[in-house]
C-alpha cells in the first residue's frame, strides 16, 4: 500500500496483472476452438465442460484479485466482463454457440473463489502472498 496525501492506495501488482492477461489467451484460444472434445458419456462431458468454465473463471477471478491490489468488486465486475465478451466472441467461432447460461457459470466460478479467498481457509492459504 501507498500512502498519497494522507489517503492509502493501493498498487497494480503488474506480476499477477501479466499472469491474468495470458489467463484471458488462453481462455480466448479455447473459445476460438470450431471444436473441443466431447467426453462418451454426455452427462460427464457436461459436468466437465461446466467445472471447466467455473475453474477458469475462478483462477481468473483470483489473478485479477492479486492483480488489483485485492479489489474483490473489481476483480468479479472484470471477470464476469470477460465472460460475457468471451461468450460473445464465440457467436463468431464456427461450430460454437455463445450461451448465457456459461456466463452463470463463469460468474459462479468466480463468486466461489471470491467467497474462498474471504474465507478464514482462504486467507490463511493466501497470507504467504504479497499484499499490492
Amino acid at each position: 500500500m501507498m500512502h498519497y496525501n494522507g489517503m492509502m492506495t493501493r498498487r497494480i501488482d503488474y506480476r499477477f496483472l501479466i499472469l491474468a492477461l495470458l489467463w484471458m489467451a488462453i481462455i480466448f484460444w479455447f473459445s476460438s476452438q470450431p471444436k473441443l472434445f466431447y467426453l462418451p458419456e454426455d452427462w460427464l462431458d457436461v459436468i466437465f465442460k461446466k467445472s471447466s468454465h467455473a475453474f477458469a473463471y475462478g483462477v481468473l477471478w483470483t489473478l485479477w484479485w492479486l492483480a488489483t491490489g485485492r479489489r474483490a468488486w473489481l476483480a468479479l465486475v472484470i471477470a464476469v466482463g470477460y465472460a460475457i465478451s468471451d461468450e460473445w466472441h464465440q457467436t463468431f467461432v464456427p461450430g460454437r454457440h455463445g450461451q448465457w447460461f456459461d456466463v452463470g457459470v463463469d460468474t459462479l466460478g468466480a463468486l466461489l473463489a471470491m467467497a474462498l479467498a474471504h474465507s478464514s481457509w482462504g486467507r490463511r492459504l493466501l497470507a504467504h502472498l504479497p499484499n499490492s
